[in-house]
């Protein structure tokens, strides 16, 4: 499922530099994760780097968007055709 920021973000400006999909903007009051491009990095980190940063955790899974590992792998791959995402992916499903 794609990560969602709740309105519990303070703008600290911690995790958009730490996503590897640009899926991070600030929004009017709070910053917001475009779900169409969040991969829960998936192929780029064993953890969710914007809840690592997050000093206030408030970027938690969407329960509105449910995703398996392999939707979320194949939205990495159409990402980043320019990257290499073999099958030894990074994944936190994988640990």
């Amino acid at each position: 499922m794609a990560t969602y920021i709740t309105s519990d973000c303070i703008n600290c400006g911690a995790c958009p530099p730490e996503c590897p999909n640009d899926a991070i903007t600030e929004g009017d009051d709070i910053y917001v994760i475009n779900p169409e491009l969040c991969t829960e990095c998936v192929g780029f980190y064993d953890h969710e780097a914007c809840q690592a940063v997050c000093p206030v955790e408030c970027c938690l899974p969407d329960p509105d968007r449910g995703e398996e590992e392999t939707a979320l792998i194949a939205r990495a791959r159409k990402l980043h055709p320019d990257k290499s995402i073999g099958d030894d992916y990074a994944s936190r499903f994988k640990k």
